[in-house]
């Protein structure tokens, strides 16, 4: 009996495991970088979101941020999944479903107010046991974003201004 139990575990495992591979290869393969900010997403499988609206338009990001950008152009097409890359494992899960950590220590992806994302409650809760912030539902983590865009827009302008300035330092 533990020999049935224990193949079907791995059996189980074996599917988690390149069912969440296989979105990885999937998505970030048709979509490598993001289309507002041009960032690798594989590089950021952690934060990356895939939103399909319901006319058929796939978008791909590299984070909430992003996202949120998404949304708000396109405010009169209605999502019909949005997807975001669970911050521990990196596959895919429903953004809608997923447990949010808004804020805490960890830096966040295009952000001062991070935002992660996690299948799984008890993982979320050990991330905030680890790097403080605290828990929400996609709603409130997507209304923090709408709410930092200006910052957030303003430190990713100030950052590439301040890297185009060293790359102008070096050349002779």
């Amino acid at each position: 009996m533990k020999k049935v139990a224990l193949c079907s575990a791995m059996v189980i495992f074996c599917l988690f495991a390149w069912t969440t591979l296989g979105a990885l290869y999937n998505d970030v393969k048709e979509i490598p970088v993001c289309k507002h900010c041009g960032m690798n997403r594989e590089r950021f499988a952690h934060s990356r979101m895939l939103i399909e609206y319901k006319d058929g338009t796939i978008v791909g990001t590299c984070s909430l941020h992003c996202a949120a950008v998404d949304l708000a152009l396109n405010r009169d097409k209605a999502p019909k999944v949005i997807q975001v890359g669970d911050y521990g494992r990196k596959g895919l899960i429903n953004a809608e479903t997923a447990t949010w950590i808004i804020g805490g220590q960890k830096p966040g992806v295009m952000t001062k107010n991070a935002k992660w994302a996690f299948a799984n409650r008890d993982d979320a809760e050990k991330f905030r046991r680890e790097n403080d912030g605290r828990i929400a539902g996609f709603d409130e983590a997507l209304e923090a974003a709408h709410k930092d865009l200006a910052a957030d827009t303003k430190m990713i302008r100030e950052q590439r201004k301040m890297r185009h300035m060293k790359m102008m330092e070096k050349k002779p």
